[in-house]
């Protein structure tokens, strides 16, 4: 039996799976193999890399043309910039796959005396020479995790396959394939034996393209939906597959993994003859962003980095990035090939799951810490009491403001919107969920509360703005702008935060509360703070 793989390269016989080759342009990988190029395939981390190699080193096996084999220099990650270590792993490992693919010997008899001969600055060079001359069929070599690799060990390996470069393909690989998350035309490299920084394209300068790996396709996402329908009979309902693609935006892993969880873990989803439902699409969506998986876990560590920072805090704001072009765009390029931004509109983030799990791990321990109930704000009818909620925020705001958003740390400019969210999803555990949309220059940062009440789901709409100006006019684009996102969501009301960060002004000043009339469209209650 099939099921949604989540952890490695997939198994056609274990796995639900797009077949890896009909991901890519085939067309044009074997176009660059047949010209010699040397070139790179990129994409973030579980996307399916490794299985659109592995498959391309089938594919050319099973021909006449050429031989080729698959490596990945992961292991040599250990040795850091040790050169000598990692090129004896990557050279053995290197050995181990020759006899595992190809089924021949070579290089266990000659890489130990490469290392001795040319040193480990020349051993992979040398080694690679002696493999093509041995054999006259063109070699493809595909070498995966290569920006694992770091400092003067990923100096060497570029810089040794660039020397041989000249010498394909006689005595050196015909083509090689570097596979990672990012370009490596943007690997910054810091040499410890030349103290200075090195660009991976200047250590590189042989490459000829970058291919990225893209995301699902809905029709991808479909197609791998109705592999669990036919060989199970369990169907997705019409709002559960858009529920899929709406939070996941084709993301490969998230997509298996929201398809696992509902189908899988949950206990309800293991009844074939009961189709699976938006609502446990969405329960599997909050049971990953409990559990802290791996993958998402591992997005979250990488917001504590600068480079990051820059690009998702204006983000939780809605402010437009006011750092230079040239930073900026570096920046973005890293965020982007880590995957945290659309490919295409790179003032958003990649998928809503995504845009949920930032502003909760940064907010996971003050939502401890906050002194908040549910109980408190929950009505006898089961209904959230959404003024009561917000009043007695307003007022834990301007007792607490200072000090709390001084613990977020790196993002203290987004300090009063993540402020805002700890206090909201503290209450809304227990028994709802929040749906966030935020995008840099929007001037904005729109909530989505959605409470289940009995036989009915109430929606309210919370949106949050930063004060620069004019207050007047602040209120009156962003009741426009609420108003516009009550009418999308359907929410049955609205409110504006307009928060207020000017150091000389008083509480008594930020402070109010302002009821607007349905008369001019539909009600909603502005809050200062």
């Amino acid at each position: 039996m099939r099921f949604f793989n989540t952890e490695g390269p997939i198994r056609r016989d274990r796995h639900y799976h797009i077949p890896p080759l009909d991901r890519v342009n085939l067309d044009d990988l074997l176009a660059l193999i047949g010209h010699e190029r040397y070139f790179v395939l990129h994409a973030p981390r579980q996307t399916g890399k490794t299985s659109a190699l592995l498959a391309l080193r089938d594919l050319l096996n099973a021909g006449s043309d050429y031989r080729c084999v698959y490596v990945t220099v992961e292991a040599a990650q250990a040795a850091r910039e040790n050169v000598a270590d990692a090129m004896r792993v990557i050279l053995y490992e290197l050995e181990s796959e020759e006899q595992a693919t190809l089924g021949s010997n070579t290089l266990a008899g000659v890489w130990p005396g490469a290392l001795e001969r040319a040193g480990p600055l020349g051993a992979l060079r040398a080694s690679l020479a002696r493999w093509c001359i041995a054999d006259p069929q063109p070699l493809v070599l595909l070498i995966d995790e290569i920006d694992t690799l770091v400092g003067d060990t990923l100096l060497s390996v570029l810089r040794q396959l660039r020397a041989g470069y000249p010498d394909r393909p006689g005595r050196f690989p015909h083509s090689v394939i570097l596979c990672g998350v990012r370009d490596v035309r943007d690997y910054r490299i810091y040499s410890t034996a030349r103290n200075a920084l090195v660009l991976g394209g200047s250590a590189f300068n042989i490459k000829s393209k970058s291919l990225r790996l893209g995301d699902f396709t809905e029709a991808e996402m479909r197609a791998l939906l109705a592999q669990h329908t036919e060989e199970t009979g369990q169907a997705f309902t019409g709002a559960a597959q858009a529920a899929v693609w709406t939070r996941t935006a084709g993301q490969p892993w998230l997509v298996n993994a929201l398809c696992w969880e509902a189908c899988f873990e949950n206990p309800a989803g293991r009844d074939r003859s009961r189709a699976i439902t938006e609502g446990d699409i969405l329960n599997a969506q909050e049971r990953l962003i409990l559990g802290r998986v791996t993958h998402l876990d591992d997005l979250a560590d990488k917001l504590r980095e600068d480079r990051v920072r820059r690009v998702v805090a204006p983000m939780l704001t809605g402010e437009a990035d006011r750092g230079s072009y040239a930073d900026r765009n570096r920046d973005v390029e890293y965020a982007r090939d880590l995957g945290l931004l659309a490919q295409h509109d790179t003032k958003r983030l990649a998928n809503p799951i995504y845009a949920e799990v930032i502003p909760r791990e940064l907010t996971w321990v003050a939502q401890d810490d906050v002194e908040v109930e549910t109980a408190w704000y929950v009505d006898g009818g089961g209904g959230l009491d959404m003024d009561k909620l917000l009043v007695a925020f307003q007022q834990f705001f301007r007792e607490h403001s200072e000090h709390w958003t001084q613990r977020f740390e790196r993002y203290q400019e987004a300090g009063p919107q993540l402020l805002l969210q700890a206090y909201l999803q503290k209450v809304v555990n227990g028994g709802g969920r929040i749906e966030r949309e935020y995008a840099l220059g929007s001037g904005r940062v729109d909530l989505l509360v959605v409470w289940p009440q009995g036989d009915r789901t109430r929606r309210f709409v919370v949106e949050c703005k930063v004060l620069h100006k004019d207050l007047e006019r602040t209120i009156e684009e962003g009741l426009a702008q609420t108003r516009g996102y009550m009418d999308r969501c359907g929410a049955e009301a609205g409110h504006l935060i307009v928060f207020d960060r000017a150091p000389d002004r008083t509480w008594q000043e930020k402070i109010f509360r302002r009821e607007t009339s349905a008369d001019a469209g539909s009600g909603v209650t502005v809050w200062g703070m």
